[in-house]
């Protein structure tokens, strides 16, 4: 920090040392300038005089005033107004006394309204020039009464243009600062979002995976004895739902990873593509599933793709978990209109507890999934038995619009 800015700081931090100083240095001028003869003497157009004791004592007091200037902003104009009245109707030759009475207009301007500034200068202005041009020893068109004309508007006009610029400067300075409280909250709540998607991601991976595991590890420990051959396929089929389950956690979780974090998944997100090899790791856990499809050659947009696949995916381990074990599930999705529709339906018996009863969320993560789309889901038991799944999804989303970026 150089040695001016120390300065500047350190005034700042001690206003009235501020004002002190330049109440000195308006005294100097005043002073300086009671010693000037603007008319001099032998055709000599400046001259040199003596000023009035009582003008001394006007110019001391007035600068004196103005180290309260901050404080009391309008007493101190009255205060440097009624001494500068003085002096234009007692004065002779006149002594600069008025230009405290502009520094105090000044800060009177600088600190109000606007309003405030143009009815205390005009008042200001108006007695001091008519004292001056009916009071005072000097004819009334003389230029010493004009100038205090000039000066005392020019007092008031610089102060509320400093009062201006420094309203201007604060409300940039506010709106720079609500711009970067809403960046803020967007980021944080773009966080939340992702925060919010990756957990659905995992829950629908793992509770998927998880639930097809439990399922052949049943089936293999059944088995085990009496027919060990199928023993081992179904445990073939744990290793295999198990590497497939690590394989999309660690997908999910590489989300997390920083831009330039090595080893970042670039695996696509699974989508309807992937949907018979879905339907197929059902069917190895004994879970008949049947895939009826009227979309081939649509074009979905990530976001949807993935919601429909994790629909379900969903769906078909509530299946799995809840429906019995002789249910069976059909699965399909339809174009229709500008709405892709995925509905999966089972004719459980119903003994086994309704899907999310035991308290899980997997419901709640689809229906999450499809209002974020601004899609709608019904579930629900079917008539006779069973359960329902129906989602609307629209094919162009907020993201994609026609013409839009994805």
């Amino acid at each position: 920090m150089s040695t001016l800015e120390r300065a500047r700081c350190s005034l700042k931090a001690h206003p009235l040392a501020l004002d002190a100083a330049i109440a000195a240095g308006v005294l100097m001028c005043m002073v300086a300038g009671s010693f000037v003869d603007p008319r001099g003497e032998n055709g000599v157009s400046w001259g040199v005089r003596s000023p009035d004791p009582l003008s001394l004592l006007l110019m001391t007091l007035g600068a004196a005033a103005l180290v309260f200037r901050r404080r009391a902003p309008k007493t101190v104009l009255a205060v440097t107004g009624t001494l500068a009245l003085i002096e234009c109707v007692t004065g002779d030759p006149r002594a600069p006394v008025a230009m405290s009475a502009v520094v105090a207009l000044y800060t009177v301007a600088s600190a109000t309204d606007r309003t405030t500034t143009w009815r205390v200068g005009l008042l200001t202005m108006t007695v001091l020039t008519a004292a001056a041009m009916l009071g005072g020893p000097l004819p009334w068109y003389a230029q010493e009464n004009l100038g205090v004309l000039a000066w005392t508007g020019i007092g008031a006009t610089a102060g509320d243009a400093v009062r201006s610029r420094r309203a201007v400067v604060q409300a940039m300075r506010e709106r720079a600062e609500r711009a970067e409280r809403t960046r803020e909250e967007e980021a944080r709540r773009r966080v939340a979002e992702e925060r919010l998607r990756i957990a659905r991601d995992l829950h629908d991976v793992v509770a998927h995976h998880i639930a097809l595991v439990n399922v052949q590890a049943g089936v293999a420990a059944h088995v085990m004895d009496r027919r060990p051959d199928q023993a081992k396929e179904a445990l073939a089929h744990v290793r295999e739902a198990s590497r497939s389950a690590l394989d999309e956690l660690r997908a999910t979780v590489g989300l997390l990873r920083q831009s330039g974090d090595p080893e970042a998944p670039t695996e696509p997100a699974p989508g309807l593509s992937r949907l018979e090899d879905l339907a197929g790791t059902f069917r190895s856990a004994g879970l008949p599933v049947e895939v009826a499809r009227t979309d081939h050659g649509t074009e979905l947009p990530a976001a949807v793709d993935l919601a429909a696949y994790r629909i379900v995916q969903e769906a078909l381990t509530n299946v799995q978990k809840h429906a019995g074990t002789d249910a069976k599930a059909e699965v399909s999705v339809v174009r229709v209109g500008p709405n892709i529709e995925v509905t999966v339906l089972d004719d459980g018996s119903g003994e086994a507890a309704e899907p999310g009863a035991g308290g899980g969320h997997g419901l709640l993560g689809m229906r999450e999934r499809v209002t974020a789309l601004r899609g709608t889901l019904t579930t629900g038991p079917r008539y006779g038995g069973g359960f329902r799944v129906h989602a609307i999804l629209p094919v162009q989303t907020r993201t994609t619009a026609p013409g839009g970026p994805a």
